[in-house]
């Protein structure tokens, strides 16, 4: 099968977030500018045991085109399984491993930048998805080493295994997310393999994503905590513009309200109400509102408190920060 993943031009993706990247959100960026949308990670043992909740998971969007599922997995057996559960799924395009998660927990099952801690197992795993999969496209991302960088070592062994690109977060996993992403690190990668490599880490505006790709030569951007509050930031990017019509600000929100209610139902509302907290950062009368929407459970009712006071507020205001979010996977 030939990629549907076209590297001809920079690539804007959405990077799996836990608790926020699901299929709502993921229609809402794809629609407003990401060329790559990933799920949430996902276990390669609830997987293979055939959790309905995980099964669930896979859905994806019919503008999702191509859609990447993310897996975590240490042994080769359930991976292998998870991948042929994959294959009986036609709407997926691409198998992302997840080599770079730094969640304890991840960590302590073997699975996510444990991997890079043993790049023999991590290699096999890479190989059984090459080799049992039936999707167009294998992709891996990665952290820049385990304790220290051992970043050339890691993408030299990713390209050898077969992947199709690369994903780079640009810290090591003792760096977790306080640690200086090391641009200066990706733009080696980059240039010591030939797949495509997109870069991923701190990039939280429209400038800094033209920054970093400018100074690492990167094929593309992944971004995931700076998409949460403003995903508009796809917009821009594929705009080529840092400004933003307030309209479509107020659309998006909308959208993303709507696709959550339509996708979970009345427990929509209750899920979405961490959203406006973050959409709504910097706003005047923000606390007032989140103080009402967490009393509200009835969706219209939700709806219309939300949409009037977007609709009378035109502008984002400052203050949120992607440092508050959760594992950007």
């Amino acid at each position: 099968m030939t990629p549907k993943l076209d590297f001809s031009s920079p690539v804007y993706a959405l990077a799996p977030l836990a608790g926020y990247t699901d299929l709502p959100f993921r229609n809402v960026v794809k629609k407003f500018g990401a060329d790559l949308t990933v799920s949430e990670m996902l276990s390669s043992n609830a997987l293979a045991y055939g959790s309905q909740k995980t099964i669930k998971m896979l859905e994806r969007s019919p503008n999702e085109d191509p859609y990447s599922v993310q897996i975590a997995g240490a042994e080769e057996d359930i991976v292998r399984r998870a991948v042929e559960v994959l294959n009986t799924v036609d709407d997926i395009d691409i198998i992302d491993l997840n080599c770079g998660c730094p969640v304890p927990k991840i960590v302590c099952h073997g699975s996510g930048s444990a991997l890079l801690n043993d790049l023999p197992r991590m290699a096999r795993i890479i190989e059984t998805i090459k080799k049992t999969s039936n999707k167009s496209t294998l992709s891996v991302k990665i952290r820049l080493g385990f304790e220290t960088k051992n970043h050339i070592e890691i993408a030299k062994l990713v390209e050898s295994c077969g992947a199709d690109f690369l994903a780079v977060h640009g810290r090591t996993r003792a760096g977790k997310f306080k640690a200086p992403v090391d641009y200066d690190a990706i733009g080696e990668i980059k240039a010591s393999i030939g797949i495509p490599v997109i870069a991923n880490g701190d990039i939280d505006s429209f400038e800094k994503a033209q920054w970093v790709l400018e100074h690492t030569k990167a094929d593309g951007v992944m971004i995931g905590r700076g998409a949460v509050g403003a995903p508009w930031i796809f917009h821009q990017l594929k705009s080529g513009s840092s400004a933003v019509d307030p309209l479509i600000k107020h659309a998006i929100i909308m959208e993303h309200l709507d696709g959550m209610v339509s996708f979970y139902g009345a427990r929509g509302v209750v899920t979405f109400r961490k959203h406006v907290h973050t959409y709504s950062k910097g706003y005047e009368g923000a606390s007032a509102l989140r103080d009402q929407v967490n009393r509200i459970d009835d969706p219209v009712h939700f709806r219309a408190v939300v949409d009037e006071f977007f609709l009378t507020h035109r502008q984002i205001g400052e203050g949120f920060k992607a440092s508050d979010m959760k594992c950007e996977c």
